[in-house]
């Protein structure tokens, strides 16, 4: 089993910047891929951007260009840096990691809000 733990949202103002961590407990070795996911109030969990062991990326059409994923493998630890934040960016962001043929895990989710 992989443990997740987000951590690094709050509150900031449009054209804001955060920066999100994923830490697991399983080397990133062990995990085929991993990601980030949000959902808001009243709409599903929406794909936001995935890293794979090769450090090959993948984003939604909605960040492209203004967030971007990377990974600390010494550390175990993902991470998403969103500038040019929008309001509509507002949601619970979960970290999530697939191992293929054994599971899927997700972290408890990190409330991401941009507002004036």
């Amino acid at each position: 089993q992989v443990q997740l733990v987000e951590s690094g949202g709050g509150l900031v103002q449009p054209g804001g910047s955060l920066r999100l961590s994923c830490a697991a407990s399983r080397s990133f070795f062990s995990i085929d891929h991993m990601g980030w996911y949000r959902q808001a109030p009243g709409k599903e969990r929406e794909l936001v951007a995935t890293i794979t062991r090769g450090s090959t990326t993948n984003y939604a059409d909605s960040v492209k260009g203004r967030f971007t994923i990377s990974r600390d493998n010494a550390k175990n630890t993902m991470y998403l840096q969103m500038n040019s934040l929008k309001p509509e960016d507002t949601a619970v962001y979960y970290c999530r990691a697939l191992q293929l043929g054994r599971g899927e895990y997700w972290g408890q989710g990190t409330q991401v809000t941009v507002s004036s």
